[in-house]
């Protein structure tokens, strides 16, 4: 599955968290996913712990880090 496929996995519905992106329309938010795994948490216990995920989601929540940290704009500081 390249990274396109990966982000269709990611969903945004106002109704659902004010519209933070989501896992497929599901109240699991890419944030919390991320959150977990900066944490120390492995895709096995994520796997676990939500029996409706797949590797592939986390896989995509990656992706939509990637993406966004890849079109982030760092203005030096002042000195």
């Amino acid at each position: 599955m390249n990274e396109d496929e990966l982000l269709q996995r990611i969903t945004t519905n106002p109704e659902i968290f004010g519209g933070k992106p989501v896992i497929r329309n599901k109240r699991l938010a890419v944030e919390h996913v991320l959150g977990m795994l900066a944490a120390g948490d492995d895709f096995e216990t994520l796997l676990q712990g939500y029996s409706w995920l797949e590797r592939e989601d986390i896989l995509a929540c990656l992706a939509y880090a990637h993406r966004l940290v890849g079109h982030e704009r760092v203005e030096p500081r002042a000195a």
